[in-house]
């Protein structure tokens, strides 16, 4: 494995805060780090530093000779007279760019809806955005730095950008380093986590899931005594264990440490008590929209829908931007009005919704934090504790100075967490959220999951996100094309759909075409009733649902004889480990297959 790049003794300081002290670090052939943190303690200043963007106070960063380094960062931007395809491609002529697969991936991965001959001037922030990453991803590179890459992609757009960078570089060759707050990229794009925090960097080994199991196991076998971080993340790590064991597969870890660090922990979510709960709150009718359609003018936003809320009803929404999700929200909370339909609530309906323009605080932006939080309720129940607004943005990340802050003078970050609670204050029974997760961290993310866990209301939450997504909902629907359908395998199921409209997605681009519907496959026309090839499908769906039970039996039998070893017996346990890798890595074969079939045969 061959070093790449490294960095001695980096010092660098701000006027009012030293940022990183007597840092050393090294990247090597292979490496795939994710770089966490919270908001300010130096993520981006460290790998701008890296990547020779900004020059330490002291210190250095030594650069192995011919190693190419590339980086995209925030502030990265062209002249808005240059055309996406020149910033792109450059002056190369169509058959040479064409024939690259690497480029015609990129272009169909991030361009997909961006005119190939518009001027970046004309395009919206997040469409520059993705022609500065293209830009970047097209050229080779030996180190990549990247801060932030998913603002303003949507689920397909991480999904995409995710295997991309798995299949960029040959095993064991390569480098990347990134910035994010998206966890479930970290987890598929990553193999090693570099935590800055206080002025330094502890480095873990393993993407986001294994990165929380060591830092709890590694804070308590030391005996820090963070007992208020430490149950967040102990409740994490038994929804990354219990919910979404797949996450947790790959990582090297000490799964017997795992195990005992879990099992005092309850279930995340009790799904009974909390309907039971929001029922009492709400009555059986919540919102329900009947036949109901968006147009604007002539354009279609939203086909005819009918969608019934229940009391404890927790749904995420997916869909490309633009395909009408803040739309859909607006249907809900009563600011859109349908162009056909009607949509009629429960008379005891109280309703909140968090968007992402923070108008709830501009009216409130001269005020001190305690004087808008005295305004609202002395306590708040959360997890069957009463406790106090202030304790409440203790656990949202403020301290006490912040209480006399104006709200004005506030970070982007601590505005959206101070509108959150807001919100929660009202005690409402019907809580949309409409990309909840903007500039927060992962610290502060895990804050609000956990508030939201025993929230006993219905909850709508429209996000990019996929981990907070699978984290906070238990269903999941799609607007596709303007229709609203609903997902019964979840956000891998609604990737299967998407890709379905790619293979023209490239021709679309350089010839100006309009793209291929999300729901029409190209090899759907062969699949028609009574066929034999549809026969042959439906033959090998059936296949596969036997095959995903026999092995859901066995990992079921793997999971009661790992709990039932020796806690010493490292030997078992390893091998246990293995199969039940292996064994997981198969299910999820068959199911990306059992999905395209599913998609294929509607």
């Amino acid at each position: 494995m061959g070093h790449l790049l490294g960095a001695n003794n980096l010092h660098l300081e701000f006027p009012t805060k030293v940022v990183l002290d007597s840092l050393t670090v090294g990247i090597n052939d292979g490496d795939r780090i994710g770089v966490v943190g919270r908001n300010g303690e130096g993520k981006s200043s460290l790998i701008r530093l890296l990547a020779g963007r900004m020059a330490p106070d002291a210190g250095e960063v030594i650069l192995r000779g011919g190693v190419r380094v590339g980086m995209l960062d925030q502030s990265d931007l062209f002249p808005p007279d240059s055309l996406v395809k020149t910033v792109v491609v450059g002056e190369r002529e169509e058959h040479e760019w064409a024939g690259d697969a690497r480029v015609r991936d990129v272009i169909t991965g991030l361009l997909s809806d961006v005119p190939w001959s518009a001027k970046i001037g004309d395009l919206s922030g997040g469409q520059s955005r993705r022609v500065s990453l293209a830009a970047l991803l097209v050229q080779d590179w030996d180190v990549i730095f990247l801060d932030e890459p998913t603002n303003h992609l949507d689920v397909t757009g991480v999904a995409w950008l995710a295997d991309h960078l798995r299949r960029r570089w040959p095993v064991g060759s390569g480098a990347l380093v990134v910035v994010t707050h998206d966890r479930w990229f970290l987890d598929a794009a990553t193999e090693m986590t570099w935590e800055v925090h206080d002025t330094t960097m502890d480095i873990y080994e393993g993407g986001y899931a294994a990165y929380i199991l060591q830092r709890v196991e590694r804070d308590r076998s030391s005996q820090v005594s963070e007992a208020k971080r430490q149950n967040l993340l102990k409740k994490e790590l038994a929804w990354l264990r219990r919910g979404a064991p797949a996450r947790t597969a790959k990582p090297k870890f000490r799964i017997e440490a795992a195990q005992a660090l879990i099992s005092d922990v309850p279930v995340i979510r009790d799904p009974v008590t909390l309907s039971q709960i929001s029922t009492t709150r709400l009555g059986k009718k919540v919102i329900e929209l009947d036949d109901v359609s968006v147009s604007f003018g002539d354009t279609p936003i939203l086909k005819p829908l009918t969608w019934r809320l229940a009391p404890g009803e927790r749904t995420g929404i997916l869909g490309a931007n633009g395909a009408g999700k803040s739309t859909l929200l607006g249907l809900l909370s009563g600011s859109q009005k349908p162009t056909t339909g009607s949509i009629s609530r429960g008379s005891t309906v109280n309703l909140s919704l968090l968007d992402q323009r923070l108008a709830t605080l501009e009216e409130v932006a001269n005020d001190r934090v305690s004087e808008v939080i005295a305004r609202h309720k002395t306590s708040y129940k959360a997890g069957g504790v009463e406790v106090t607004p202030s304790q409440l943005l203790e656990r949202l990340g403020f301290s006490s100075a912040h209480l006399s802050a104006r709200v004005f003078e506030l970070s982007g970050g601590q505005k959206r967490r101070l509108q959150f609670l807001l919100e929660l204050l009202r005690e409402p029974n019907v809580l949309l959220l409409d990309e909840p997760t903007n500039d927060l961290d992962t610290d502060m993310l895990r804050a609000m999951e956990d508030l939201l866990d025993t929230w006993p209301g219905t909850l709508i939450v429209v996000s990019h996100d996929r981990y907070l997504l699978e984290r906070v909902t238990d269903q999941q629907y799609a607007i596709l094309n303007g229709e609203f359908r609903h997902m019964p395998g979840g956000i891998d199921q609604y990737l299967t759909l998407e890709k379905a409209k790619d293979s023209l997605a490239l021709s679309a681009i350089t010839e100006g075409t309009d793209a291929p519907s999300a729901t029409a496959p190209a090899t759907t026309s062969s699949l028609r009733p009574g066929s034999k090839e549809r026969r042959i499908a439906e033959k090998e769906l059936s296949s596969l649902q036997n095959k995903m039970a026999n092995i859901d039996q066995k990992l079921a039998e793997l999971n009661s004889q790992l709990l039932a070893l020796a806690a010493d017996d490292y030997g078992a346990m390893g091998a246990l480990a293995t199969q039940r890798a292996e064994l997981e890595d198969t299910k999820s074969e068959l199911e990306t297959r059992w999905l395209e079939l599913s998609a294929l045969l509607e």
